[in-house]
């Protein structure tokens, strides 16, 4: 079983910037790390996902404003987001995939809002 912890949600202005962590709680060789968001009364939507040779994918949405990196080592992906936006409001959550079950973080709130 795979411990997914996230830290960094907060509130911001539009236009600031926030920075997401996710790592599990013990070190396993994990493969595909990625974030997702939902709002109340919609779907989980990928934002953006990296292999662990580091080829990213990224919601059109959110392409040029965010960077997703990770360290292999410690098996934690850093989500940077930049130029924030309203419609960026949500509960955003870290997955990972393992042995063919889908793990997920306790998601992280993420405002902005003036």
């Amino acid at each position: 079983q795979v411990q997914l912890v996230e830290s960094g949600g907060g509130l911001v202005q539009p236009g600031g910037s926030l920075r997401l962590s996710c790592a599990p709680r013990s070190i396993v060789r994990l493969t595909a790390m990625g974030w997702y968001r939902q709002t109340a009364g919609k779907e989980r939507e990928l934002v953006a996902s990296i292999t662990r040779g580091g080829t990213t994918n990224y919601a059109d949405s959110v392409r040029d404003r965010f960077t997703l990196s990770r360290s292999n080592a410690k098996d934690t992906i850093y989500l940077q987001m930049n130029s924030l936006r309203p419609e960026d409001t949500a509960v955003y959550y870290c997955q990972t995939r393992l042995n063919e079950i889908n793990y997920w973080g306790q998601g992280t709130q993420v405002t902005v809002s003036s």
